[in-house]
């Protein structure tokens, strides 16, 4: 039964991928020959736009052609004198290059000249898809070349900013390129690996609408395809150069030279982002040792930032404004002067400031994890993370998260464990820990733990989730698992109470639960099982 599961699982996500492999060419292979259009000003173009938006070919790294938008203050001349301020934005996975053609256009009115380029690879850029490999990051060097040889671009004054995959690149580029001195990344990544490998298990979801959206609006490298198949198709074999691979493509591979170059750095994510998890960008944030800021809020992958992408009122992007205005322009606007850790509760709304991520739910309450309790595996006891994109912003919109009733799980396939009732409300604020002893009856297994907020009727909230999965283990011999569930901010009303389930199989996730398989949960006399639960103090 398990392996069947696992066979049909892996084959719907990689027929997902597979069926539109066939249209993925046809969204325009372009020319290896970059023609490059120079920066021009006056009366309005054929397109109808005014002179100061211009749409142009950069000639990429190894002679691909990256098609770009260049937007420039009004009256800006390259001829003058007046240096303005320069900021490159590499778009977002399967993103067309007008992504951010509203916050362009702000910008340049206030000052700034903005370069907008479609990554290699997608839509009519050249190339293939590299997943912020070298090749993307020589790209944003040659795109900061062009814009400094053929616009009213300061070489002193030099920032990038993307949203998703626009925001690794950026990262990137800060770690690579010296003349990079401000960073705004939103919902990105620092670590690849702990984004969609997170406790050795796969986030099929995730993975799998990122490999079907690049085949359909772009040209995947012979080695991302590679990849992705071993990842989707559990091929062990190749963990390690998947792990390679996502290695050079995390910035937290290159801490070292990202401090040394010195750039401010600006993050921001979602509690609830289901490609990018908010703790490796705040395990990231700890270690940078420059300017720094992050901003964490309620919502899925890139919810929190969308609306500005439309021009719409946005407090993501007016901060991200205020950051490049006071790195690049020297403006005394105040933003350093803020507590540089900023959460919003999904409950409550509002900003909370700390002085460090460590500061994060400095107070910690353990439940106790008693009692042995054994489950089967192979079988979803109704206990899940939701969908991917969907729930989390059902959550943000509407405070409506992925709900289950706690008393009516199967014991046979779901441990639960649960709290006392508060007679206060907690409010729950960073990394919970689950910390047990695991025996299974199979040499490997895949276990999802989740968080729940109880209420009298015995309805459970989701407060956070994780996967972890184990290979070569000893049947029958117990060990330790330790856990660290997504990051979260959410308020437990008086009343209610914590419920730690534990089961088998999550449809974000890929398990490796071998057909038959049993996991006993117990803690042992000399080693406690418990959830550490990180509480703001009062």
């Amino acid at each position: 039964m398990g392996r069947q599961r696992r066979a049909a699982l892996r084959t719907a996500a990689i027929g997902t991928v597979t069926a539109v492999l066939a249209t993925g060419t046809a969204f325009g292979a372009t020319s290896a020959a970059a023609a490059e259009a120079p920066y021009t000003t006056g009366a309005t173009d054929s397109s109808g736009l005014s002179a100061g938006i211009r749409f142009v070919d950069i000639t990429g790294h190894g002679g691909i052609v990256l098609k770009a938008n260049v937007v420039t203050p009004a009256g800006a001349d390259t001829g003058s004198a007046r240096r303005y301020p320069l900021l490159v934005l590499p778009t977002s996975w399967a993103t067309p290059q007008v992504e951010y053609l509203a916050q362009a256009r702000k910008l340049a009115d206030s000052g700034y000249v903005v370069v907008t380029y479609n990554s290699r690879g997608f839509w009519q850029s050249g190339g293939h898809i590299e997943v912020a490999g070298p090749p993307d990051v020589a790209d944003a060097a040659k795109v900061v070349d062009w814009a400094l040889a053929h616009t009213p671009a300061d070489p002193d004054r030099v920032g990038m900013a993307g949203v998703s995959y626009g925001a690794g690149i950026s990262l990137l580029a800060a770690a690579h390129d010296p003349r990079v001195k401000a960073v705004v990344a939103l919902s990105g990544w620092a670590d690849l690996i702990d984004s969609i490998y997170s406790g050795r298990t796969q986030h099929v979801q995730a993975a799998a609408m990122l490999g079907a959206t690049g085949y359909l609006t772009g040209r995947p490298s012979p080695e991302l395809q590679r990849i992705l198949g071993d990842f989707l198709s559990s091929n062990l074999a190749k963990e390690q150069e998947m792990i390679d691979w996502g290695r050079k493509r995390s910035p937290a591979t290159y801490l070292d030279r990202i401090n040394a170059n010195g750039a401010a750095i600006m993050l921001g994510n979602a509690w609830g982002d289901t490609i990018f998890p908010p703790n490796q960008y705040a395990s990231f944030y700890e270690k940078l040792t420059g300017p720094k800021r992050l901003e964490l809020r309620p919502g899925d992958h890139a919810t929190a930032e969308g609306s500005g992408l439309l021009g719409l009122p946005n407090d993501v992007w007016t901060n991200a404004h205020r950051w490049f205005d006071h790195h690049l322009k020297g403006a005394a606007n105040g933003i350093d002067r803020e507590q540089p850790v900023q959460l919003t509760s999904r409950s409550t709304g509002g900003y909370e400031g700390y002085a460090d991520w460590r500061s994060v739910g400095a107070g910690q309450r353990r439940i106790a994890l008693g009692g042995e309790q054994r489950v089967y595996a192979n079988v979803d006891s109704g206990a899940n993370g939701g969908v991917v994109l969907l729930s989390n912003t059902l959550d943000q919109f509407l405070q409506l998260p992925p709900t289950v009733s706690v008393p009516l799980l199967p014991r046979s396939f779901a441990a639960v464990w649960q709290s006392e009732r508060y007679a206060t409300a907690q409010r729950v604020r960073g990394t919970a820990r689950l910390h047990t002893t695991v025996t299974s009856t199979k040499e490997s297994g895949t276990l999802v733990a989740y968080l729940y907020d109880v209420g009298p009727l015995g309805f459970g909230k989701l407060v956070s989730n994780a996967p972890s999965t184990f290979h070569d283990r000893t049947p029958g011999e117990p060990f330790t698992v330790d856990l660290e569930l997504f990051s979260t901010a959410y308020d437990v009303p008086a009343g209610h109470r914590l419920a730690l389930v534990v089961d088998t199989v999550d449809p974000l996730y890929i398990e490796h639960n071998p057909s038959g398989a049993r996991l006993t949960f117990s803690s042992p006399p000399t080693d406690p099982s418990y959830v550490s639960v990180p509480l703001r103090e009062q």
